[in-house]
């Protein structure tokens, strides 16, 4: 492969696509207010969803940083990573993102960006994990489909 092929051609960074997402439904939520939670669920489950979030996405870095091989789904892959959160979902990453953007919304109060999450998530399916998975059984063939086939996309 070439260096400019050897990559999995996602749409956009992630955190971009989670971000984007976010500011689309908080600015819909701003235009038009949605309902409220009383404040002790919302500041205890919000925030519970963001710790999460981050412990999620610190458990990946540390996996790819021993790994040795690049976070930036823009560039190439050195290795099947198997372990850390790996081993109990393949997008520990996204899941992670994902929870933090949820837990956001949540202590923003702002259902808007819940929808806007169901978009966010099919941009994110569709425009990088199907890319990166298809990446990585044409990369690493036979190992890629045995860690794919025993291990859960999300949880």
């Amino acid at each position: 492969m070439s260096a400019e092929r050897d990559a999995p051609g996602v749409v956009a960074p992630p955190p971009l696509i989670y971000a984007g997402g976010l500011a689309v439904g908080l600015g819909l939520d701003a235009a038009l207010p949605s309902a409220s939670l009383p404040r002790l669920l919302r500041t205890s489950l919000g925030w519970v969803l963001v710790v999460a979030g981050v412990v999620l996405l610190a458990s990946f870095l540390a996996a790819f940083r021993r790994a040795r091989t690049p976070v930036d789904p823009r560039e190439a892959t050195t290795t099947v990573v198997t372990s850390g959160p790996y081993r109990l979902s393949r997008n520990p990453a996204y899941l992670g993102m994902t929870l933090i953007y949820a837990g956001i919304a949540v202590l923003s109060q702002a259902l808007w960006a819940f929808l806007a999450l169901i978009v966010t998530l099919v941009v994110v399916d569709r425009g990088v994990i199907a890319r990166e998975e298809r990446y990585l059984e044409r990369k690493f063939g036979a190992e890629y489909l045995r860690y794919k086939a025993r291990t859960r996309r999300w949880l």
